[in-house]
């Protein structure tokens, strides 16, 4: 039996707005946030002088989240994902969303965005699969690292593949993907058939 499967970004794509920063203010706090980049400014300005969205991830997983339990974390991401499945989502890609599961579509949430909290709202989106970034956690407590690389460009395909070959599919069972930014270039290419959500549409892009 053939299998299709469809991608998708989730920031700025299946939602209205970023969820990183909103979910790493809600775990830290303002003031922590503020005073871990006062304390550490070279590594954040060269980030973002660079625009190395990456290292800026990583510094910012270092302020936030370091120290942090893990059932603390949890339970800040349970809240946060139901704030974003209830207020954030963009109805004319959810609706994208729901004619993929309608299809039989295996769907897959693919994102720079949080395991943390990617994976309850993945749940709640019912997708198949959540592949994103993720936090490192040792013995209970995040780290303030991150556990491998920051799930964008070139990370997503290879994750996608990595996923796929664990599933028992090739790459060609990826028919569609959406995403509204250069991080999902890449993946955008691998499908046969891909979206670039703009901010007033869904514009298929030339294969």
């Amino acid at each position: 039996m053939d299998v299709t499967v469809a991608v998708f970004d989730v920031d700025g794509t299946l939602t209205v707005r970023d969820c990183v920063v909103p979910f790493t203010r809600r775990v830290a706090g303002t003031p922590r946030l503020v005073g871990g980049i006062l304390r550490q400014p070279r590594k954040v300005v060269s980030a973002l002088v660079a625009r190395d969205r990456d290292a800026l991830k990583a510094a910012f997983a270092g302020i936030a989240f370091v120290g942090v339990p893990a059932a603390e974390l949890e339970n800040h991401a349970i809240a946060f994902a139901d704030e974003v499945y209830s207020g954030w989502m963009r109805e004319d890609v959810a609706r994208r969303f729901r004619w993929h599961q309608e299809q039989g579509h295996v769907v897959v949430l693919v994102s720079a965005s949080i395991e943390t909290y990617l994976a309850p709202l993945g749940d709640l989106l019912e997708a198949d699969a959540v592949l994103c970034t993720r936090l490192e956690i040792v013995d209970g407590v995040a780290t303030g690292r991150l556990d491998g690389a920051n799930c964008r460009g070139a990370e997503k395909v290879r994750r996608i593949a990595q996923w796929c070959e664990e599933a028992g599919l090739t790459l060609d069972a990826v028919e569609y993907a959406y995403g509204d930014s250069n991080g999902d270039k890449e993946m955008l290419e691998l499908a046969r058939q891909s979206f670039f959500v703009a901010k007033d549409e869904l514009t298929e892009v030339p294969s």
